[in-house]
């Protein structure tokens, strides 16, 4: 897939209504991810992206405190300066354009590493432990 392919495919799950909104989308979202991964899930995530999106998420330096998948999107909200609702479908489209190229088992990993709440965000039921 192109970094061309990809904006389109956000675009249309996201319903933007141009491909530079939705590009918007995929350089915060991107971003905020390389913020939060860290190791061969990283490493192996920029390989399967387009360059350009490879190159979004690699220059970002991982944070030392990881977010929960609330505090992701509230971040996100915060550094865009845009709601956290829109903020939150932002995310889920560039997540689930994402989700299909790591491919369930990267992405199964990648979910392993990160704090809850992220597996919706990827468009994937968070199962739970009961106590």
């Amino acid at each position: 897939m192109t970094f061309r392919q990809m904006l389109e495919k956000v675009r249309y799950e996201g319903a933007y209504p141009t491909p530079e909104r939705a590009e918007e989308a995929v350089r915060l979202v991107l971003g905020g991810l390389g913020r939060q991964l860290t190791g061969d899930q990283r490493v192996e995530l920029a390989a399967r992206l387009p360059l350009e999106a490879a190159r979004i998420l690699t220059a970002e330096i991982p944070a030392t405190e990881p977010l929960t998948g609330w505090g992701f999107v509230k971040d996100l909200a915060t550094r865009a300066g845009a709601s956290p609702a829109t903020t939150r479908w932002d995310t889920g489209a560039v997540l689930t354009a994402v989700a299909a190229l790591a491919g369930p088992e990267l992405l199964t990993r990648i979910l392993a590493q990160l704090p809850s709440g992220y597996a919706l965000l990827f468009g994937r039921a968070e199962l739970i432990q009961a106590a």
